[in-house]
């Protein structure tokens, strides 16, 4: 099993706290952003991130919406929801905890380290939004805001520039229409427990099966179906079968 990286040990630098660019005053705060459930259940009396993910989730989003508002006073509300859904979703903050290093300094449970969690994308989304949960108990709104905009001001800009890129379920409704098809229908499960809920869509196009996708809301796993749906329309067509 992977060892984690202490960045939190005392003494020298803090490599994962110098990646985030703030200085801890509660390292211990850093220390918990990093601990998955499946460690805590091998670690008694430890405690797992899922409170501190809950709040940077509701912090993130606040930031990211303050963020479009001020800079981007030509948006709709929904171009600005748009544009929230693109950068506040599973794919894009695993990609932003990647970034950060996240990975290496991750505590799993020995199963679920051996079984790739440190790749999972729901683990490293996660993972990200206890991070900037920590950093707002930490340092407060100012700094939570300043570490938001330094990972997601590039991509809010990309989004605000494409901002109906991100809406696969629009895509894929003009798409299906357009070929005669109809409205996309889509089934939706969730699994798991209550603390940790995620969701499983799958969409039909003419009732065959396009697309099944994954995320910690029907929302999310509903655009992840569809953007697989949307690739499998374009196969189609490729292949003179549209």
């Amino acid at each position: 099993m992977a060892t984690p990286t202490e960045p939190w040990a005392p003494g020298g630098e803090n490599a994962l706290a110098d990646r985030i660019g703030h200085r801890f005053e509660d390292l211990t705060l850093l220390e918990r952003a990093m601990a998955h459930r499946s460690w805590c259940a091998e670690q008694p009396e430890r405690t797992s991130n899922e409170r501190l993910e809950f709040l940077g989730d509701a912090v993130l989003g606040l930031l990211v919406a303050e963020y479009t508002y001020q800079a981007h006073p030509e948006l709709s509300d929904g171009q600005m929801s748009k544009v929230r859904a693109s950068v506040v979703n599973t794919k894009a903050l695993a990609e932003v905890g990647l970034g950060l290093g996240l990975a290496e300094h991750l505590r799993l449970g020995r199963g679920e380290d051996l079984s790739g969690g440190r790749a999972k994308e729901s683990i490293l989304a996660d993972a990200t939004e206890a991070v900037i949960g920590a950093v707002y108990l930490d340092g407060g709104l100012s700094e939570a805001r300043h570490l938001v905009l330094a990972l997601l001001a590039e991509r809010i800009a990309v989004a605000v520039g494409e901002p109906g890129e991100s809406d696969h379920k629009s895509r894929l409704q003009e798409k299906s229409v357009s070929l005669g098809r109809g409205v996309p229908r889509y089934d939706v499960e969730g699994f798991g427990p209550d603390h940790a809920r995620r969701y499983l869509a799958t969409v039909y196009v003419a009732g065959q099966r396009l697309g099944r996708g994954e995320g910690r809301s029907k929302k999310d796993a509903e655009q992840v179906a569809a953007r697989a749906a949307c690739g499998a329309l374009e196969v189609e067509r490729g292949g003179g079968n549209a």
